[in-house]
C-alpha cells in the first residue's frame, strides 16, 4: 500500500521527472535519453483545434528563439492522436504562418499524463489541464506551474522563470519579487554568528538589514 501511494504521487519540486516513452511530432521519446545537458520546459494542453491551446503553442512557438537561447528544448502534449497533432500543427501554419517546430508528446493513452499529475478529476477527466514543468539538466523538476482550462499562460512568467533558475544557479543568489534580468539580487542570509555581524557592520545602499542584502550581478 505504502508503494501504491508513492507510485500515484504527483511530481513535486525537487523530484527527478519521470521518465517514458512516448510517440511525438518529432519522432519517438524515451525522455531520460532526450536532449541531454539542456534543460527541458514540458508543458500540457487540453486539446488539439481548440482556441486557447492554439494561442498558447504559438506563443511558444514564436518565442522558441528565447527558449534556445537558454539552453531549454520545449516539449508539448495533449491527450490526442499522433494525426489530430500533425493535422492541427499543419492547419496553424497554413492560416497564420506559426509552426510548432518542437515535439508534441500524443498521449493518447494517458499514460505520461496521469504519471505528472496533468489530469485532475475535479478539473476533467478527459483533459489535462494547463501544467507547466520545468526540468533542469539533470532532469530534476525545479519548478512547476498549473492553470486551469479557460485560462491561458503568461509567456512573459515562464520565461521570466526560467531565466531565474538558471541565474540562482549559476551565481547562487535569490530572486526577490517581480525580478527580471538585469535588476539586482538577493545575497544569501548569512549562516553563522561571525557573518551576521559583518553584515550588520556593513554600510551599503543594498542593504535592509543583516538578513536582506541586494546586489548586482
Amino acid at each position: 500500500m505504502e508503494n501504491e501511494v508513492i507510485v500515484n504521487q504527483m511530481p513535486r519540486i525537487g523530484d527527478i521527472a519521470p521518465d517514458f516513452e512516448a510517440v511525438t511530432t518529432k519522432g519517438k521519446m524515451k525522455f531520460s535519453d532526450y536532449a541531454p545537458g539542456k534543460w527541458k520546459v514540458m508543458f500540457s494542453h487540453p486539446a488539439d483545434f481548440t482556441p486557447v491551446c492554439t494561442t498558447e503553442m504559438s506563443g511558444f512557438a514564436t518565442r522558441k528563439g528565447e527558449f534556445d537561447a537558454l539552453n531549454t528544448e520545449l516539449i508539448g502534449l495533449s491527450i490526442d492522436s499522433i494525426h489530430a497533432h500533425l493535422a492541427w500543427v499543419n492547419n496553424v501554419r497554413e492560416n497564420t504562418g506559426v509552426y510548432f517546430d518542437f515535439p508534441i508528446i500524443a498521449d493518447i493513452d494517458m499514460k505520461v499524463s496521469k504519471i505528472y499529475g496533468m489530469l485532475q478529476p475535479n478539473e476533467s477527466e478527459t483533459a489535462a489541464v494547463r501544467a507547466v514543468f520545468f526540468i533542469d539538466p539533470s532532469n530534476k523538476i525545479r519548478l512547476i506551474m498549473y492553470y486551469p482550462l479557460n485560462v491561458g499562460r503568461n509567456m512573459d512568467e515562464i520565461i521570466r522563470v526560467l531565466n531565474g533558475l538558471q541565474v540562482s544557479d549559476k551565481n547562487a543568489v535569490a530572486l526577490p519579487l517581480n525580478w527580471v534580468p538585469g535588476e539586482k539580487v538577493i545575497v544569501p542570509p548569512p549562516k553563522n554568528l561571525d557573518e551576521m555581524q559583518e553584515r550588520v557592520d556593513m554600510d551599503s545602499e543594498d542593504k535592509v538589514d543583516f538578513y536582506l542584502v541586494k546586489k548586482d550581478l
